[in-house]
C-alpha cells in the first residue's frame, strides 16, 4: 500500500511538471490577449505602413500582424519563464513546507496536504483570469509538488529501512516521468492551444482522490511512530537532551557539507530541468502545437528509464563519478539540441531531446 501511494502520489505531482511545459506556453498567450502584448496598436500600423512605404509593398495587413505576433511570442515567453521560475521555487519552498510537516505531524499527513495541495489549487487555476493570477496559482501548485518528494522518499525508505534508498529515490522518480509521459499522451490525443489549455488544469485536479483515501488506507512510517514514541519518553525524563534542529546543518560544522549538498541538487533542476523545458516552448513558437506533445512524451520516456537506472548506475560506478559525468553528457546534449538542431526538423530535435532526457533523468535517481 506504501509503495502504490507513493508511487501515485509522484506519478500525479509528475503530471503536474508536465503540465508546465506542455500548457503554459498557451496559458500565457490567452491571458495576454485583451492587452497591448496582444493587440494590434495604432503604433504598430503607423510602423508598419512606414516600412510598407520604405519597401514600395502595399501588404500592410500582414506587416502589421507579424509585428503584433512577434511581440506576442516574446511577451509569452516572458510569462513562460516566470511559470517555470513558479515551477522550481514554488517546489523548493514546498519541500521545506511539507517535509516540516511530515516530520512534525507524519509522513502520511505530510503527503495528504502535500496532494491536496497540488490537485486542489490547480482546480482553481482552471478560473484564472490573468498571467499574474496563474503565476500565483501554479506556484502553490508546485508547493504541493515539492512537498511529495521528501514523505514519499522519506514513507518509502522508513518502511523499507534494509532497501537501497536510491533505488526507491529511482522508483519514485521513474513515476514522476511516467506523470510527465501521460500529460503528453493527453496533449497528442487532444491538442492544447490557446483557446484550449484550460482543460489541463482540471486534470491536474484529479488527484484529489488521492489525497483523501491516503490518510485512510495508507500506514505510517514505523521508524517516525518509533522516533515520535522516543521522543515522547524522552521529554518525561530529567536528562532529555534538546531536539536536533534543522538550523544544526547550517552551523559551522556542517555548514560546507550543506552548501555543497544544496549545490548538487540545484544543478539537475535548473539546468537538465530548467533548460530543456524551453524546448517545449520553442516547439510551440517555431513548429506547432501537436509538436510540444511530441517533445514532451520524447523527453520523458528516456527519462522514465534513465530515472530507474540512475541509482544502480551511481552504485555501480560511484556516486561522484557517476554525478561528474552525467553532469558533462547533460551539458554536451543541451548544446547540441539548442545549438545543432531545430523544431524545423522534427526529427533530429526530437532524438536531441530524447538524449537529454534520458540522462537529465539519471539525476533523480
Amino acid at each position: 500500500i506504501i509503495i502504490i501511494a507513493a508511487f501515485l502520489g509522484w506519478f500525479f505531482a509528475g503530471m503536474h511538471l508536465g503540465i508546465t511545459s506542455l500548457s503554459m506556453g498557451s496559458a500565457a498567450k490567452d491571458l495576454l490577449r485583451g492587452t497591448e502584448q496582444f493587440e494590434v496598436t495604432a503604433a504598430d500600423r503607423a510602423a508598419a505602413e512606414k516600412q510598407a512605404q520604405e519597401n514600395q509593398e502595399g501588404n500592410v495587413e500582414a506587416l502589421v500582424n507579424e509585428v503584433a505576433k512577434k511581440r506576442l511570442k516574446a511577451a509569452s515567453s516572458k510569462w513562460y519563464g516566470y511559470y517555470v521560475c513558479a515551477l522550481l521555487f514554488g517546489g523548493a519552498a514546498g519541500g521545506l513546507i511539507f517535509g516540516r510537516i511530515g516530520d512534525r505531524f507524519g509522513r502520511v499527513k505530510g503527503m495528504t496536504a502535500a496532494i491536496c495541495c497540488y490537485s486542489g489549487v490547480s482546480f482553481v487555476a482552471y478560473f484564472v483570469q490573468s498571467p499574474e493570477q496563474l503565476l500565483v496559482a501554479r506556484f502553490v501548485v508546485c508547493m504541493g509538488v515539492g512537498g511529495m518528494w521528501p514523505n514519499g522518499v522519506a514513507l518509502m525508505s522508513e518502511a523499507w529501512a534494509s532497501a537501497s534508498r536510491p533505488l526507491l529515490a529511482g522508483v519514485i522518480g521513474t513515476a514522476a516521468n511516467i506523470g510527465i509521459f501521460m500529460v503528453g499522451v493527453a496533449g497528442k490525443l487532444r491538442v492544447v492551444t490557446v483557446d484550449d489549455w484550460r482543460w489541463v488544469m482540471l486534470m491536474g485536479a484529479v488527484p484529489i482522490v488521492l489525497g483523501l483515501l491516503v490518510p485512510l488506507i495508507v500506514p505510517e512510517s514505523p521508524r517516525w511512530l518509533a522516533q515520535r514514541s522516543m521522543g515522547n519518553s524522552e521529554k518525561t525524563s530529567e536528562e532529555a537532551k534538546p531536539d536536533v534542529n534543522t538550523v544544526e546543518i547550517f552551523r559551522s560544522g556542517m555548514l560546507a557539507v550543506t552548501l555543497v549538498g544544496i549545490l548538487l541538487a540545484t544543478v539537475p533542476l535548473f539546468g537538465s530541468w530548467g533548460s530543456s523545458n524551453w524546448a517545449v516552448k520553442w516547439a510551440e513558437d517555431t513548429g506547432s502545437d501537436d509538436l510540444k506533445a511530441q517533445v514532451v512524451m520524447a523527453r520523458s520516456l528516456p527519462g522514465i528509464v534513465g530515472s530507474f537506472m540512475g541509482g544502480w548506475i551511481a552504485s555501480l560506478v560511484g556516486r561522484r563519478r557517476s554525478y561528474f559525468f552525467n553532469s558533462l553528457i547533460c551539458l554536451g546534449s543541451a548544446q547540441c539540441m539548442f545549438w545543432f538542431s531545430s523544431p524545423t526538423e522534427p526529427t533530429v530535435f526530437l532524438v536531441w531531446t530524447a538524449v537529454l532526457g534520458f540522462f537529465s533523468g539519471i539525476f533523480f535517481g
